[in-house]
């Protein structure tokens, strides 16, 4: 069941913020709690914007000084090239890629699961959530973290998940593959619209 603040949060920055979110019964409630009021206004060029980058950091879990640290390197890339690179980013940390292989139910779990240490990254065990993963590291549950329960039957609660395609997870051996860099899957995420809120 979702929560109330995340449900607030999802009628505000909409549905693809949290995976919970994503359901006909959403979509419902939140149609039900508009009717009858007065209409929204639209908002100003500014507004939109800056719902943009609420929904990156909500998705993402991240802060606002983070976000503006991913924005500020991304922007070293003059060009068309410039909103790729921050999506690529935010999909290198850690958590993320743990949350692609398909480990946890949500980011906010797999962020929780890489500070609690059950994760090794190229034979060093990693805590920080938003650790850089690049092209060719190998990331592996922890052999001490491997019998826990949230790592059971990851066979079976794998056989119909589909990740992306840069990213690969081996559940006999507990281990994962990043392939490429991530291309960009998340339609719902107007990546310049952020980067127009912070040019200001």
């Amino acid at each position: 069941m979702i929560s109330k603040p995340k449900f607030k949060i999802c009628r505000r920055l909409g549905p693809g913020v949290y995976d919970k979110c994503q359901t006909a019964k959403f979509s419902s409630s939140s149609k039900g709690s508009l009717s009858g009021g007065r209409r929204p206004k639209a908002p100003t060029e500014y507004g939109a914007q800056l719902i943009e980058k609420q929904k990156i950091r909500f998705s993402y879990g991240i802060s606002e000084r983070q976000l503006s640290n991913y924005v500020k390197k991304a922007s070293h890339i003059k060009g068309a090239g410039t909103a790729e690179k921050l999506y690529e980013s935010l999909e290198s940390r850690l958590d993320n890629v743990i949350y692609r292989m398909g480990l946890g139910s949500s980011r906010r779990a797999t962020r929780q699961m890489v500070s609690h240490g059950h994760f090794i990254v190229n034979n060093h065990r990693v805590t920080i959530p938003s650790f850089e993963i690049k092209t060719g590291d190998i990331v592996k549950i922890r052999e001490g973290s491997k019998s826990k329960k949230i790592f059971e039957n990851l066979t079976d609660r794998l056989k119909d998940y589909s990740a992306p395609v840069w990213v690969a997870f081996d559940p006999n051996n507990m281990e994962g593959k990043i392939l490429a860099k991530p291309k960009k899957i998340e339609t719902f995420l107007d990546l310049n619209a952020v980067l127009e809120f912070y040019s200001r």
